[in-house]
């Protein structure tokens, strides 16, 4: 038996979902037809998600995801943080190179969590925080790669592109709803991708099963 759920609360669930895929917002009559539900009961779910913040009206009357919605999402980085650490520590001291975990903000990739290996004499400082395209770099272009069904490789490798003489391997995180993000490392030394590449995939399978 299916579990009771409130249609009320999934219509509005479903208002910021097509609003979040509409860039540049929708009016109520567009969002209406994508919702396929009358526009009474829209106007009533954007007054109340307007209420919150997470809706608003720009001058032309087209609506987009609110403000507020950047208040949910910053109390989900620490949880993305405390769950992926543990995973990168083995992975950094497993490899001895920097091990990061890195999301999509946007057109950018945004590194959340980095921890670096404490046996090795020299590695990458990469600092949480930082950002660059998502087509630059191992990390973002692997995040791209988590968007493509037909990809024909689980991670991407890279060189030299975000830091001269810096090599980059990473693997999409996958299967987890409303994620996209990476599980990477990054060197100045050789990087063997034969051998590091299936570790770099684990560790991210591994992120992806502790968020589920």
């Amino acid at each position: 038996m299916p579990a009771e759920t409130s249609q009320t609360l999934d219509r509005g669930l479903r208002v910021l979902d097509v609003l979040a895929a509409a860039p540049g917002g929708l009016t109520v009559t567009e969002l209406a037809a994508r919702l396929e539900v009358n526009r009474t009961v829209v106007y009533r779910l954007v007054s109340t998600l307007e209420q919150h913040a997470l809706v608003r009206k720009d001058s032309r009357g087209r609506l987009h995801v609110g403000l507020g919605v950047l208040h949910l999402a910053s109390a989900v980085q620490p949880v993305l943080r405390d769950l992926a650490v543990p995973v990168l520590r083995g992975l950094a001291e497993q490899v001895g190179c920097t091990a990061h975990l890195t999301v999509a903000d946007g057109d950018e990739a945004l590194a959340l969590a980095v921890v670096e290996p404490s046996w090795t004499d020299f590695h990458v400082s990469y600092r949480v925080g930082s950002r660059h395209p998502l087509e630059q770099g191992a990390a973002g272009k692997a995040i791209l790669l988590g968007r493509s069904a037909a990809a024909d490789h689980p991670y991407e490798v890279t060189e030299g592109e975000l830091q001269p003489g810096a090599r980059g391997l990473a693997a999409p995180v996958r299967g987890v709803d409303g994620l996209e993000a990476s599980v990477g490392i990054v060197t100045l030394g050789e990087l063997d991708t034969v051998t590091i590449g299936p570790q770099v995939a684990a560790a991210a399978a591994e992120v992806t099963a502790r968020l589920r």
